[in-house]
């Protein structure tokens, strides 16, 4: 999908360990989200956040964006390292 209606977003999703709280297991939470405007540069990001002390992983993935209808995609992930949330919880 690539017309003037649609735009993809490139991001990178770090995560970082969450304290287990009121009977839930412990897990992971989204710390920070970067914009990026190619696949390479979300993943390179990716990889070095997740060599990163507190860093518990990251995710790169890709959305599109139907402009006209503000609709956004399921991420397609380009990569995903270390302790990621399974993606239904994503």
């Amino acid at each position: 999908m690539s017309d003037d209606t649609t735009k993809t977003h490139y991001i990178c999703q770090t995560y970082i360990e969450a304290k287990g709280t009121k009977g839930q297991m412990a897990g992971v939470k989204i710390d920070k989200q970067f914009q990026y405007t190619t696949a390479e540069e979300a993943e390179s990001r990716a990889e070095r956040a997740s060599q990163s002390p507190g860093c518990a992983g990251a995710d790169a993935y890709m959305i599109t964006e139907d402009t006209n209808s503000g609709e956004v995609s399921p991420p397609t992930f380009l990569v995903r390292i270390g302790n990621v949330p399974e993606f239904d919880d994503f």
